[in-house]
């Protein structure tokens, strides 16, 4: 069961090309966050919880991780909206014999026990709400008193060059390419540093740390075309376009990533903030 799904564009995404290209690329997506998987591992070992909830959890890497790490005394959940994305998490907890619940559900509506986790987490997994108060007001609801959250997020598509080639190289030839517009729902939704503040003291949250946290990740170079071709803008719309287009759209993606490759693999920064709060 969803629940009440607020964030419909969100939900039509996740549960389509989406949610899918995540799926069948999976392995390569886990290694090169990997980095910030550690980050937020560290995080939940330092506070010693007893519950976690994982936002946005995906094919549940970092739920999967925190269950293997701190063992079965530990309770971990991870929610998601992405069908495909959940079952995949649930086969690989069954696969890896790890004790981990995951809920289908919109994190913004999902009407969690009150006071039922100690930590909530999220790597990458909390710019996508459309009413961003809403949803930490939420999960402050589900968070025991001076329960911890830690969460990371991308900065400005400015200092992640990486993450916006596809669209720079591809905008010229797919006119249909919408522009990224500054805080709204997304992959950058959380840029601002004022903004997460402001969301989480009006949510209900306290002690607010945001940190830059910056990590040199890796892809196969190999995976470089899949990876532009299947994720994000450009992913999504090349779904829809002749064989010919693709091609052209593939030619110039092969060269706008030209400058990220060393070799046999492709490595960029990924600028981000590791944001951490208390629930008042």
């Amino acid at each position: 069961m969803h629940g009440d799904k607020a964030n419909h564009d969100q939900d039509m995404r996740w549960n389509g090309a989406a949610g899918k290209a995540w799926v069948e690329l999976q392995v390569q997506l886990d290694a090169m966050l990997a980095p910030f998987e550690r980050l937020l591992l560290d995080a939940v070992c330092e506070q010693r919880p007893r519950s976690v909830l994982d936002i946005g959890c995906g094919t549940g890497a970092t739920t999967l991780a925190i269950a293997r790490q701190l063992g079965e005394q530990v309770a971990c959940t991870g929610v998601d909206i992405s069908q495909p994305m959940i079952a995949l998490a649930r086969a690989r907890a069954a696969q890896q014999a790890l004790t981990a619940d995951f809920i289908e559900a919109d994190a913004q509506t999902w009407p969690f026990a009150a006071a039922s986790f100690d930590m909530v987490v999220s790597r990458m997994g909390v710019m996508f709400f459309d009413d961003p108060v809403r949803a930490f007001a939420n999960l402050r609801r589900a968070t025991v008193t001076d329960g911890a959250l830690r969460f990371i997020a991308w900065r400005s598509a400015e200092e992640n060059p990486f993450m916006t080639t596809a669209e720079r190289a591809a905008a010229p030839l797919l006119p249909a390419l919408p522009p990224r517009r500054p805080g709204e729902p997304g992959q950058f939704g959380m840029a601002d540093r004022a903004q997460i503040t402001r969301i989480l003291e009006q949510a209900g949250w306290g002690e607010i740390d945001i940190r830059p946290a910056d990590e040199e990740c890796t892809l196969p170079a190999r995976e470089l075309l899949r990876y532009a071709t299947l994720l994000g803008p450009v992913g999504q719309l090349l779904q829809k376009e002749n064989e010919d287009k693709r091609a052209e759209v593939e030619a110039a993606l092969r060269d706008a990533f030209q400058p990220f490759v060393r070799g046999d693999e492709a490595r960029f920064t990924a600028a981000c903030w590791m944001v951490g709060a208390r629930a008042r």
